[in-house]
């Protein structure tokens, strides 16, 4: 918890999808003496709209790059934690045009350490993916597994983590990563499978869903995953990383046929498409660290997440 005098803390990629819905759960937890800045580049992934209902002066928020080196070295001063969200994270757009990946997920976030190195901060945060596992058809992946990205996007990600853990080890930068599973819930960008099936469904057109239907995902509440993000802000040891799941691994066809039930349709309204180049068949997360080292479980079944999610896009 914080104590003392006035805590700064960086939150980049603060209007996007998760990133938004952690300030709303950082604000919501009113702590005293808190100064939030948002580092966002207002990409076609962030929308303004995702900070209603927070009041102006409870955040500040700067537009502009990860990259911009001279931006970046400005407001760094008097910071004290940084939480990297920012990134380029869709994968088909990672295959058809994997140039801003590497700029934004590897140039941006050495940019970001640099500054966190001349500047002392007290920790840097990294949120990463665990598609940087690559894909498992048995068991559970643990934060020891090797890398094995089948994406520019993940390999994009991993790298990431390594210029972080390298800054660590030669710097002295007190850091954690996050490695988390498939995120749902309000706010998120519509190119995202169950937001895009969503509004698709809505305006009756049949959803496209990739090769048979198979591929399996760890799916969590983003609010879960929120909470887990501040308790290894708070508690996390230095230099460790931490899975972060929800524990509840569904098909992506059993996802479908969820949101169809929910929204009284049938299965005629799925077209199964070519499947995409690379596409890792399951990931699956073993959060048994978080649960043992920080006490995190995430509280949202799917079931009741998922009618969270399509009632808030229906009243959006």
């Amino acid at each position: 918890m914080f104590t003392g005098g006035k805590m700064r803390i960086l939150v980049t990629g603060g209007v996007g999808f998760i990133g938004s819905n952690f300030i709303h759960y950082l604000v919501g937890l009113d702590l005293k003496n808190v100064e939030i800045i948002i580092l966002d580049k207002l990409t076609y992934a962030a929308d303004l709209r995702n900070l209603d209902g927070l009041e102006e002066n409870s955040y500040e928020l700067v537009v502009g790059d990860i990259c911009d080196k001279e931006l970046v070295s400005r407001i760094f001063p008097g910071t004290d934690y940084v939480i990297h969200f920012a990134a380029e994270s869709h994968v088909d757009n990672s295959i058809a045009s994997p140039d801003e990946f590497i700029t934004t997920n590897i140039i941006g976030t050495q940019i970001l350490l640099d500054s966190a190195k001349m500047y002392g901060i007290k920790k840097f945060l990294y949120i990463s993916t665990d598609e940087i596992y690559g894909s498992i058809l048995e068991g559970s992946f643990v934060e020891n597994d090797n890398f094995n990205p089948s994406s520019p996007y993940s390999a994009s990600k991993a790298a990431g983590e390594l210029l972080v853990i390298s800054y660590g080890t030669t710097f002295g930068i007190n850091y954690n990563i996050s490695r988390c599973s498939n995120n749902y819930g309000p706010r998120q960008n519509k190119e995202k499978l169950i937001p895009h099936f969503i509004d698709m469904l809505q305006n009756l057109k049949p959803v496209p869903l990739y090769g048979n239907g198979l591929n399996v995902r760890d799916w969590i509440y983003v609010e879960d995953h929120c909470e887990a993000i501040y308790k290894i802000l708070m508690s996390g040891e230095n230099s460790q990383i931490y899975n972060v799941s929800g524990s509840e691994e569904l098909s992506n066809i059993e996802v479908t046929e969820k949101l169809l039930g929910l929204m009284g349709l049938d299965k005629n309204m799925i077209n199964y498409v070519e499947d995409r180049p690379g596409h890792d068949f399951r990931y699956s997360l073993s959060a048994d660290k978080i649960k043992n080292d920080l006490g995190f479980i995430a509280k949202t079944n799917f079931n009741d997440g998922i009618r969270k999610t399509l009632e808030w896009y229906e009243k959006k």
